[in-house]
């Protein structure tokens, strides 16, 4: 049993690496939008809704703007999705007794696997959020241009005025490298770790839900209990439970990325923590406005865990290691 679980452990990291790229490549544009849609304000809202921001996107930035801070996500999506699926499989195991789990046991294996990822999950989400919505910045700009926009690196680090006049050059963008240089001088290393307590209220509760949803979809796929359920049934599993799990913990999504964004536009809110934010969200923007860009990242994470339990049921990250590939889902 210790050498299997010596050799398969790589292979979950594998899996769980190799799923998240390809997932966050499929759906990257679609995230991009659901930041833009979750950062503007009622009163100052440039995108209508998802097609819109997609087009308005396309013509000021070109088919690029769509991948924009793709690179720092698919550089630690890696790693992120490869604690995410592997932590809970740990998990799963060291709970189990005769290869059995109650309901509450799969839902303390899913905290604990989004307790162990949000050690990833919160700087990447950090310096992707700046990178997507700098379009967004953008466009607001050039439709005030009188206005000063300022960027406020956790409220005491350098600020950067610029005017813009009628005919603004174009707008200066940062890049992963300079905001983490800026915030490790600034705020140290604490500084990428900005909003990680609203990142933790997403993350447990969405692999709260997530994992034993997907465990009890999956198993009404086997033909028998000793049987494996074909791809297609991991895939549509996969997105049914992380749509669901998506959309339920959105609210705490729309407080994580007002809380990590650096910048901001002309006469928006600036927020000192959760309670913070959710009070000023409710007051100025009423309910509706934590359930912003929902079907978006409805639409991201379905797709992205499909693909994702895809691959790590398919086995590839044993056929790269040279083993015989099986499936390391534990019931």
């Amino acid at each position: 049993m210790a050498q299997q679980q010596q050799i398969s452990l790589p292979a979950k990291l594998i899996n769980g690496g190799v799923a998240g790229m390809v997932g966050v490549t499929c759906v990257f544009p679609i995230d991009l939008v659901k930041t833009r849609l979750q950062n503007q304000r009622n009163g100052q809202q440039i995108y209508k809704n998802m097609m819109d921001c997609l087009i308005k996107t396309v013509r000021s930035e070109g088919h690029v703007g769509m991948y924009r801070g793709a690179a720092v996500n698919l550089a630690l999506v890696t790693p992120e999705k490869a604690i995410k699926l592997a932590a809970n499989d740990f998990f799963r195991h060291q709970l189990s007794k005769d290869g059995k789990l109650t309901v509450f046991k799969e839902m303390l294996a899913g905290c604990c696997a989004g307790m162990c990822q949000v050690t990833i999950t919160t700087p990447m989400e950090m310096l992707k959020i700046q990178m997507q919505d700098a379009g967004r910045i953008a466009a607001q700009q050039r439709l005030m241009p009188s206005v000063a926009t300022t960027l406020k690196m956790g409220g005491t680090s350098a600020v950067l005025c610029r005017s813009y006049n009628t005919n603004p050059g174009p707008v200066m963008r940062l890049s992963a490298t300079q905001i983490t240089r800026e915030l490790l001088k600034t705020k140290g290393l604490l500084g990428l770790y900005k909003g990680l307590g609203a990142t933790l209220m997403r993350d447990i509760p969405f692999s709260v839900i997530y994992f034993p949803l997907f465990a009890h979809l999956h198993q009404l796929g086997r033909p028998s209990p000793e049987g494996s359920a074909p791809f297609y049934w991991s895939f549509m599993s996969g997105c049914l439970a992380g749509s669901v799990a998506a959309v339920t913990v959105s609210p705490f999504d729309v407080v994580k990325t007002r809380l990590q964004s650096l910048k901001k536009g002309a006469n928006e809110e600036t927020y000192n923590g959760i309670v913070d934010c959710v009070r000023k969200i409710l007051k100025k923007e009423g309910p509706g406005a934590f359930l912003k860009g929902a079907s978006c990242r409805a639409l991201v994470i379905a797709p992205l865990f499909g693909i994702a339990q895809v691959v790590y049921f398919v086995g590839v990250g044993e056929i790269l290691l040279g083993y015989t590939p099986h499936s390391v889902y534990s019931s």
